[in-house]
């Protein structure tokens, strides 16, 4: 006769269908003593052996009264295991395990797909590393595995013992302050060990710093929701990029008919939406997800009579947010800092005179009035945010490319611009101000004026000034937009520009894609506050940085990222089943010395519960302005690849230890419970 042994509860999910026959033979009554199946023979169970045992029958036991469940029973068997579960893979499996094609399963077959999507290989292997039986982690080896594992010097076993009592699904094991599989499992997979700095999730840098000093989440043609020639323009833009964290929206002004200003890309067949209503939406969504000041950036080409219509709509719908003084009306020296601007919204636009003659007409109505100035106009690739500006219609630009022929470039000249004193006494902070070089400004441009700088223009400066950039950006709020020829809504990388202190790096958030993967992640950080506060050598007026140059003694950092598996991918797109030829890209974003790509090895047709354990080592000299992305690609033949999910973040926000890397879709939206499972150590060298 067979000695008996001890079997957990790995074990009895092994169990054949001889085993599964035996059991359903066992009485009722006897089903809650402790009786293990070993072989179709039933021995006296361990302790935890048996509760986890009775465990999982009293979670499953009410569905399979009748024997067999179908689909939907499984689903929600699931989900009362409270195991995430893509519904894609457990249909496939399902199916496999259905094997008279009836639609349902014996409760052998739910134990089955149970322990394929939970029992992840990777994560019990690391269990049973700690646990001195393999079968329990006692509170003291789980204070250690977080402390030497995870990289949790501050943990003790109060914050242990509140991890049991969070995770740990068997009461006898939470009773007696340890973690079985079951609940190691559920916290491995849970938000306390994804690779996200939970104290990143809030706002926790200095925000009393002068504005200039942050860089600000920006927007660019706020209201398009598609192309810049024939697309619509919506509200839904100016809500969805507020809920996004956004900071600064862009707003294209334009006379509309019965004196009601209207909004949408002049001299294009967009289509048209009230700036009230804009502002309405704006007033709505400002602040729902960040509490820190708004900038609304106004590209006003209304007449000055519309100006002031403009100008009672953001005074009578914003009310108190709206900015209209300095603080304590007092002139300041400086900008003012998020946390003083809390809930406000600022306007930018031109402005007519200085801010201390603002200050000096406080409480005088000014309708009725206008003020006018030269400037000099911008070329049509460079166009400003000129409120008389006359741009060259998109579309007349696009046939002439079809021709074969490019635009006439205009000679530059003076250009008379009229703006109502009511809109121009609502600038306050953020004075717009052509810019016409480093020098210039340095010379003559007072604090609280900006610069919009196309990138064109912007990337030439940052290329061939780099130094003269920086200082630029320490003092001065600056702005960089899209090229005009972007008909498509496409994006340039902001990281060039944020490499040179950029506050404003306008994008277009309706285009989806790499350039907007990295805004994202880069703003997750300080809570998705909007603001992050730059790095020193951005902020010191004496910098001698640049991004093209890194000093011999920075302080870089060495990065080792171990990509152990994945788990639950989405499946290829040419796949009928849940199968994909999943790859992982581990790309560095940063000063040009950082940028670098590796890749890891295919792993042939399984999206399920791939396993690559593959190291990748990155040096990174400037590791404040660092990105590291992760890019999910599924390989349809040797030279083409499809995209399956990614994962941006800044190298500063990134959890060390064993860690899981959640997976967004090119929209941006959360493909739970899709996710790549590494290790992360860095350190300074």
């Amino acid at each position: 006769m067979e000695t008996a042994r001890s079997l957990d509860f790995d074990d009895w999910s092994k169990d054949t269908s001889e085993n599964q026959k035996n059991l359903n033979e066992i009485p009722p009554q006897l089903k809650t003593q402790d009786l293990e199946v070993v072989n179709g023979c039933r021995r006296k169970l361990q302790p935890f052996n048996f509760f986890s045992f009775t465990w999982f029958l009293n979670v499953i036991h009410d569905k399979f009264r009748k024997g067999k469940i179908n689909f939907e029973s499984t689903l929600e068997l699931l989900t009362k295991f409270d195991i995430p579960f893509d519904y894609v893979h457990v249909k496939h499996i399902f199916k496999a395990s259905d094997s008279l094609k009836s639609g349902t399963i014996t409760i052998e077959d739910f134990r089955g797909i149970y322990r394929t999507i939970a029992h992840r290989c990777e994560i019990h292997d690391l269990f049973k590393t700690h646990s001195p039986n393999h079968k329990l982690l006692p509170l003291s080896n789980l204070v250690q595995f977080l402390k030497n594992e995870q990289f949790q010097p501050e943990v003790d076993e109060r914050v242990a013992a509140q991890l049991i009592a969070k995770f740990e699904p068997i009461e006898e094991a939470k009773r007696s302050s340890q973690m079985t599989f079951e609940g190691f499992l559920r916290f491995m997979t849970s938000e306390e060990c994804v690779v996200f700095k939970s104290q990143h999730k809030t706002v926790y840098q200095d925000m009393t710093r002068p504005l200039c000093e942050y860089f600000i989440s920006s927007s660019h043609n706020t209201y398009l929701i598609s192309d810049q020639l024939i697309g619509p323009s919506h509200l839904w833009g100016y809500a969805s990029a507020l809920m996004k964290g956004c900071r600064c929206l862009e707003i294209d002004c334009w006379d509309g008919p019965n004196n009601d200003p209207v909004v949408y890309h002049g001299h294009t067949l967009t289509s048209k939406i009230s700036f009230k209503t804009v502002i309405q939406v704006i007033s709505k969504y400002a602040f729902l997800v960040s509490d820190y000041p708004l900038i609304l950036s106004l590209e006003n080409h209304c007449s000055p009579k519309q100006q002031e219509v403009m100008a009672d709509y953001l005074t009578n719908i914003l009310g108190d947010m709206l900015v209209i003084s300095a603080i304590d009306d007092i002139m300041p020296t400086e900008l003012p800092s998020p946390e003083s601007l809390k809930f406000k919204i600022m306007i930018k636009n031109k402005k007519i005179g200085t801010l201390e003659e603002t200050l000096a007409r406080k409480g005088v109505d000014s309708h009725g009035q206008t003020g006018e100035f030269e400037e000099e106009e911008t070329s049509d690739e460079e166009p400003d945010d000129n409120p008389s500006h006359p741009k060259q219609p998109l579309l007349k630009k696009r046939r002439a490319r079809w021709k074969g022929s490019a635009p006439p470039r205009k000679k530059q000249k003076m250009k008379k611009i009229k703006i109502a004193l009511a809109l121009s006494e609502l600038v306050i902070y953020t004075k717009s101000r052509k810019f016409v070089s480093f020098e210039d400004s340095k010379e003559k441009q007072f604090f609280y004026e900006n610069n919009s700088i196309g990138e064109l223009k912007a990337r030439k400066l940052a290329k061939l000034s780099a130094n003269e950039f920086v200082q630029h950006t320490v003092r001065f709020l600056t702005r960089i937009y899209p090229k005009g020829t972007r008909a498509n809504s496409s994006n340039y990388n902001p990281q060039e520009f944020w490499n040179v202190g950029c506050q404003i790096v306008a994008l277009n958030f309706q285009t989806a894609g790499l350039q907007m993967d990295l805004q994202t992640g880069k703003f997750l950080d300080n809570g998705g506050s909007g603001y992050l506060l730059k790095p020193e050598y951005l902020r010191n007026r004496d910098t001698q940085f640049t991004p093209h140059a890194i000093p011999a003694n920075s302080q870089s950092v060495l990065l080792t990222i171990k990509l152990i598996s994945g788990h639950q991918l989405p499946p290829s797109s040419l796949s009928r089943s849940n199968k994909a030829d999943p790859l992982v890209l581990v790309e560095i974003y940063g000063v040009p010395e950082d940028h670098a790509k590796q890749q890891s090895c295919v792993v042939r047709g399984n999206a399920l519960s791939p396993r690559w354990n593959e190291t990748f080592t990155f040096n990174i000299q400037v590791p404040e302005l660092a990105l590291v992305r992760f890019v999910v690609e599924d390989q349809l033949s040797l030279t083409s690849n499809d995209f399956l999910g990614q994962y941006t973040l800044p190298l500063l926000s990134m959890n060390k230890g064993y860690r899981q890397v959640p997976l967004f879709s090119k929209l941006g939206v959360n493909l739970r419970p899709a996710s790549l499972f590494v290790h992360i150590w860095y350190f300074n060298q």
